[in-house]
């Protein structure tokens, strides 16, 4: 579902998938059942404009790509007014708490909180 003054930019959207009010979601993935809050943002290109390099724990991709939003997987939550940087991946049934600014990968079933912090789900 798409809502109330959401701007969409070259996006794959899955089943289900909810971006209800006031989101803007640029060159990203929605994954099955993902939400994202009102006003949260795939933010998809850097401010220096450079190449977006995915950050994981133990290594990194290079995309070779000036803009890259956001990939949540399957049954991602999104927090209100969240910011997910360029590149950032969100791992299936993960949740991201409103007002947090997001970057890298972030792996399935955790929970990221908005002082940063990454918490496993019990």
């Amino acid at each position: 579902m798409v809502g109330n003054s959401a701007e969409l930019k070259n996006v794959i959207i899955f089943n289900h998938c909810e971006t209800p009010h006031y989101n803007y979601v640029g060159d990203s993935i929605l994954g099955f059942h993902a939400h994202m809050g009102a006003g949260s943002i795939t933010s998809n290109i850097k401010a220096d404009r450079t190449n977006i390099i995915v950050k994981g724990e133990a290594e990194e991709f290079v995309t070779g790509r000036r803009k890259i939003g956001a990939i949540l997987g399957d049954w991602t939550e999104v927090g209100c007014n969240a910011v997910l940087n360029p590149g950032t991946i969100v791992g299936q049934r993960s949740m991201v708490y409103p007002t947090s600014c997001v970057r890298g990968v972030i792996p399935a079933d955790a929970i990221v909180k908005n002082t940063g912090e990454i918490k496993a789900k019990n």
